[in-house]
């Protein structure tokens, strides 16, 4: 049995990777989707994809979280049912380069911090005015190993998704006595274009990121964020952390040749 059927989930950053996966995974339990990312195009391939497939109701909205103004255009436009946002999954994210920090573009800062902070702030504060009102809902926020642990060259990376870290258990503490579950869920090395993003469209250096180990796919975060959604609604999952076996921190990774 479906255990998602007629609930509607916001997935942010929708258009590859994780987001992607994560529209395949809920709509697999009969959920009907509003998906969001800057490119527009993708997300109307994958809604055409779910909605064959699955037999859900599909929403695609071009947005870019870094613009309040916009989310709320975009929420304010929703109409009956769509307004009732069950579930957010605040996805959307990036990395830019691996420099030191006295090296790093002052320029890429606020790309990566209005994404993965202000963009996820910005959702989270808009779409929980309709789940106050409603006294129910879950917001998932996409963390990292980086928001538990550091590493060389990831200080502006690192630093956004500790904050991440740090809004989802105070979230937790704010909503205390709503019906509103609060989760995060952080995984380690997934392949991804993450890093194909990271490293500015070098391919072939971010393969080697991933060379001679097993990392994670979309889809196993994926599962993880769906089984934060699918427990009792007496249950919250508070911090889903997962890694590769091959990763045993953000620094300590095995690689063997041939693996």
């Amino acid at each position: 049995m479906k255990r998602l059927i007629d609930r509607v989930v916001l997935i942010t950053g929708a258009s590859a990777g994780i987001g992607e996966a994560c529209a395949a995974a809920f709509a697999s339990e009969g959920a009907d989707l509003i998906l969001t990312a800057r490119r527009e195009d993708r997300l109307k391939t994958l809604a055409a994809k779910l909605t064959g497939e699955y037999k859900v109701n599909v929403i695609c909205r071009a947005l870019d979280v870094r613009d309040r103004n916009a989310v709320k255009s975009v929420l304010d436009s929703f109409e009956g049912r769509w307004k009732d946002i069950d579930i957010l999954i605040n996805n959307a994210g990036l990395a830019l380069g691996v420099d030191k920090f006295y090296e790093s573009s002052m320029d890429e800062w606020d790309a990566v911090i209005d994404t993965n902070i202000k963009g996820a702030f910005i959702c989270a504060r808009l779409v929980l005015e309709n789940m106050l009102k409603r006294n129910s809902g879950h917001i998932i926020n996409l963390g990292s190993a980086a928001g538990r642990e550091v590493y060389p060259g990831g200080s502006i990376y690192c630093a956004t998704k500790h904050a991440i870290n740090a809004f989802t258990r105070v979230l937790r503490l704010d909503l205390c006595g709503k019906k509103i579950r609060v989760s995060s869920v952080d995984p380690g090395m997934v392949e991804t274009d993450f890093s194909v993003v990271r490293f500015r469209g070098d391919s072939d250096r971010a393969k080697k990121v991933y060379e001679n180990m097993t990392p994670l796919t979309a889809a196993d975060v994926a599962d993880a964020i769906l089984f934060c959604a699918t427990r009792p609604a007496h249950v919250n999952i508070n911090e889903l952390s997962l890694m590769p076996v091959d990763q045993a921190s953000t620094t300590l990774v095995s690689r063997t040749a041939g693996a």
